[in-house]
């Protein structure tokens, strides 16, 4: 299962962006940040969003995903 937030925040890390700079690109506080990166699971438009700010597609993550969990059964079938 994916942990959108922790895929997020080590994206943000990655392109060495702090939490005030997301912040501030989302018109949010630092302790929403914090929040988001603890979510399992979010919102379509909000990840959309998330998408924009970081250029990273993040629907890409549940569609590879997806395609493994299918690969599986139909190995298994």
């Amino acid at each position: 299962m994916i942990h959108i937030g922790s895929l997020i925040e080590k994206k943000l890390r990655e392109q060495g962006r702090t939490v005030t700079w997301f912040a501030a690109a989302l018109h949010c506080d630092r302790t929403n940040v914090y929040k988001i990166f603890q979510k399992s699971s979010i919102d379509s438009s909000m990840l959309y969003r998330i998408s924009c700010i970081l250029g990273y597609d993040f629907f890409s993550e549940y569609t590879q995903s997806f395609d493994k969990g299918v690969a599986k059964k139909s190995t298994k079938s």
